[in-house]
């Protein structure tokens, strides 16, 4: 074994410890973020949660479904860029459950004028469920870093 054995096989044992710690450590507080994210001291905010259901009226295949999913995507896309939807995504439909959305508002009524002008929702395709929602003001941020992620079309 050379002199050096001792100290390499050290460092090897300490490296994920270190390495563990140091993910751990919390990042500096942003009081700007907090405060334009509307975080309160424990870095929560109020949402509404918007749980969106099989409808009573499933549109035929074809192109005025394809069309209305088209706006619906339009739809999702303006509500993002106005700030007021921070995040939604597809369900499996599994009890008739298909998408959800999370709204910047602590007001129901505010994303229920929001979801009224959604395609999927006015054609009666899907129905909205709302409920109110507490969580991280984090979410905040995840338009910007998703924006991030998409890899731009040739």
């Amino acid at each position: 074994m050379t002199p050096l054995a001792p100290l390499t096989l050290t460092l090897a044992l300490l490296a994920p410890a270190a390495a563990q710690a140091q993910a751990s450590t919390p990042a500096a507080y942003d009081a700007a973020t907090a405060q334009a994210w509307g975080a309160n001291d424990n870095g929560m905010r109020a949402y509404t949660f918007v749980l969106l259901k099989t409808g009573p009226k499933r549109m035929p295949d074809g192109p005025g479904r394809d069309e209305m999913f088209k706006g619906h995507f339009a739809n999702i896309a303006r509500l993002a860029k106005e700030g007021l939807l921070v995040y939604a995504g597809p369900l499996d439909g599994v009890d008739g459950w298909r998408g959800l959305f999370i709204f910047a508002t602590a007001d129901p009524d505010v994303a229920r004028r929001a979801v009224a002008t959604d395609p999927v929702v006015i054609e009666g395709e899907m129905v909205a469920e709302l409920h109110k929602h507490y969580g991280s003001a984090a979410l905040m941020g995840v338009t910007a870093q998703h924006e991030r992620l998409v890899k731009p079309k040739p």
